[in-house]
């Protein structure tokens, strides 16, 4: 289940600190509230404490009702106070954090969908569904109260310490170093969890991928009775997250026991130490009660940055993986330098294109062709011949090795991808709806489209009648990747799409591939007027489709070996002929025998 991107990168604690700090200061006025309500709060805590000395040392020696009528009421207002507060607090930091966490996801979705095609081909979906889900979640504790009642923990203790130092100095100093123990004991716990959140973080990611990828294939996994291997395999992703999280308890158990040790021993040391000064008239008990509340005070804060510290740590690790993903350029940021394209003739060019996806293992071999504007050109060629890669290159998915691709003598490299593909119309072997209403989906080219402008390109895709017939007609939702619709309903939604585009350069990967010849033949003629001057590419494994294009190009092995029109590569009698004689008598013998296995090519 590794992932090119689950290799474990170096952490950088000093960019890591420069971005919370960069967070924290968008959020400062709510983490500046959070700050003077958690004072307040933890000021109105001392009032309870301090009263007990005044208590046992003056109101019941003197009989005081008068005086320890004031106290119970300055006690009240301090429970009153610390309610008030707390509340407030919960509001004004846990509303700030969502809010962080929903801009945070925004931003890094906006960042993602604009890296190049090549990073998506090499990662798993569910990876980066994580990534942008789950990551943010831990900046809650940066802008929530993690953070605050960190800061509130510290300054409390301080101030604790300093009431400590006052009551016994002698007593205080004792204990302080069994804190400092503590505190060491914590950072370095701390640094060792670090890379553990950070790779909790990855393999979550891996075993949200595998689920995602185990639920868009649930049907070949059904067909294939695979379930056993797929329970397995996510059974093993399960059990890797699961020691992880072990491996984090017990770090964090480590630390709460310590934390508890330091907190045992600090009592035992006030209770002999002080229990001696108030035996010899150094201390009265009053004092020595109101120190152990305030030791208190002192250690229980501490102990609790055991966890909120480890929260804050795993904040810090979402945030190391979220940089990894915002340090990759996007297209835009590649596009900063390049030229605009305010308008695209369509006259499309391969000048001794190579392209590989592998290291000295070419795909496409010194390809060379011109496309001239609103001519269609089709590509030929048996599987793995190169025909997709070349339309993933006019889309600017990819980027040749060697050679141009020049449109309309400019450099492709040198346009804008954005300004270029909104020229750009595509009908995909495979093609994606979204779970939305049909008239969203043949919409989404051109947002806010009116119903007639769908309903017009409808019916040259001939979709309008089928679609007329659903009971919400245009408003029937299709489902996640167009479920609901047949495949040759999806295709045609798809074409639809792409004449509401109006594009200069079309693209057509098989986009009859999924119609019943009734259907392929009513539409052939919404393709044609479709084409009129555009520039078409057009990838067919049935040849009958291409028999009028402009010029044909046969592809074997990355390289073209034949080009012409239909009739020419016909009366060539090379490899065209020989892949259209094939795929006719397929058809006929199709025809005459339709139980006979034929294994047609091409």
């Amino acid at each position: 289940m590794a992932t090119p991107n689950s290799k474990k990168p170096k952490y950088d604690s000093k960019r890591a600190w420069v971005e919370a700090r960069a967070l924290i200061w968008s959020h400062r006025q709510s983490v500046a509230i959070g700050l003077v309500l958690m004072v307040i709060s933890r000021t109105a805590g001392f009032v309870l404490p301090y009263s007990t000395k005044k208590v046992l040392d003056e109101v019941l020696p003197n009989r005081d009702v008068r005086l320890l009528g004031y106290i119970a009421l300055a006690g009240l207002a301090a429970t009153i106070v610390q309610s008030i507060t707390g509340y407030a607090l919960s509001q004004v930091v846990s509303v700030a954090a969502q809010q962080a966490i929903a801009r945070l996801r925004e931003e890094v979705q906006g960042h993602l969908i604009r890296l190049p095609v090549r990073f998506f081909d090499s990662t798993k979906s569910g990876v980066l569904v994580s990534r942008v889900m789950n990551d943010p979640e831990g900046i809650r504790n940066l802008i929530g109260t993690g953070l605050i009642q960190l800061t509130g923990g510290i300054l409390s203790a301080i101030a604790a310490l300093g009431v400590l130092l006052y009551l016994n100095w002698r007593l205080t100093l004792a204990t302080v170093v069994f804190l400092g123990f503590f505190g060491a004991g914590m950072s370095i716990a701390f640094k060792r969890l670090r890379p553990i959140f950070r790779q909790r973080s990855v393999i979550t990611a891996e075993v949200t991928g595998r689920l995602t990828e185990t639920i868009g294939g649930i049907r070949l996994i059904k067909v294939y009775t695979a379930e056993e291997r797929e329970k397995a395999v996510f059974g093993e992703g399960v059990q890797r997250l699961f020691q992880n999280i072990a491996q984090t308890i017990t770090g964090t158990s480590l630390t709460g026991t310590l934390g508890l040790a330091v907190v045992g021993v600090i009592g035992l040391i006030a209770m002999y130490v002080g229990g001696r000064d108030v035996i010899e008239g150094r201390m009265t008990v009053g004092g020595l009660i109101t120190f152990v509340f305030f030791i208190a005070m002192v250690t229980m804060p501490l102990v609790q940055i055991a966890s909120i510290g480890t929260q804050i740590t795993e904040a810090f690790a979402g945030l190391d993986r979220i940089r990894e993903l915002r340090d990759m350029a996007t297209e835009d940021q590649e596009d900063a330098t390049k030229h605009p394209v305010p308008a695209v003739v369509g006259r499309v060019e391969f000048n001794n294109v190579w392209f590989e996806y592998e290291k000295d293992v070419p795909v496409l071999k010194g390809v060379q062709f011109i496309a001239p504007a609103g001519t269609t050109t089709a590509l030929v060629g048996s599987s793995g011949s190169g025909k997709s890669t070349l339309i993933s290159l006019i889309m600017a998915f990819a980027q040749p090795q060697q050679g141009k691709i020049l449109i309309d003598d400019s450099p492709l490299a040198d346009l804008k991808l954005r300004e270029y593909r909104r020229h750009l119309g595509v009908v995909m072997q495979d093609n994606f709806l979204f779970d939305g209403t049909v008239k969203e989906n043949i919409a989404f080219t051109k947002p806010g489209a009116t119903h007639e402008e769908v309903e017009a390109v409808a019916k040259i895709a001939n979709a309008h009648e089928f679609i007329s017939g659903f009971p919400q007609g245009y408003d029937t939702i299709v489902g996640e990747r167009g479920v609901k619709l047949s495949g040759g309903q999806r295709q045609r939604v798809a074409i639809a799409r792409a004449i509401l585009a109006d594009p200069r350069v079309l693209i057509l990967d098989e986009a009859t591939s999924s119609l019943d010849s009734e259907s392929e033949q009513a539409i052939q003629e919404g393709l044609r007027r479709l084409r009129t001057g555009r520039t078409t590419f057009v990838i067919a494994h049935r040849l009958s489709t291409i028999t009028s294009a402009d010029q044909i190009l046969v592809l074997e092995a990355g390289e073209i070996v034949e080009r012409g029109t239909h009739a020419e590569l016909l009366a060539l009698g090379g490899r065209y002929r020989d892949l259209y004689s094939r795929q006719y008598q397929f058809e006929v013998d199709q025809f005459i025998n339709p139980g006979e296995e034929i294994v047609a090519t091409g």
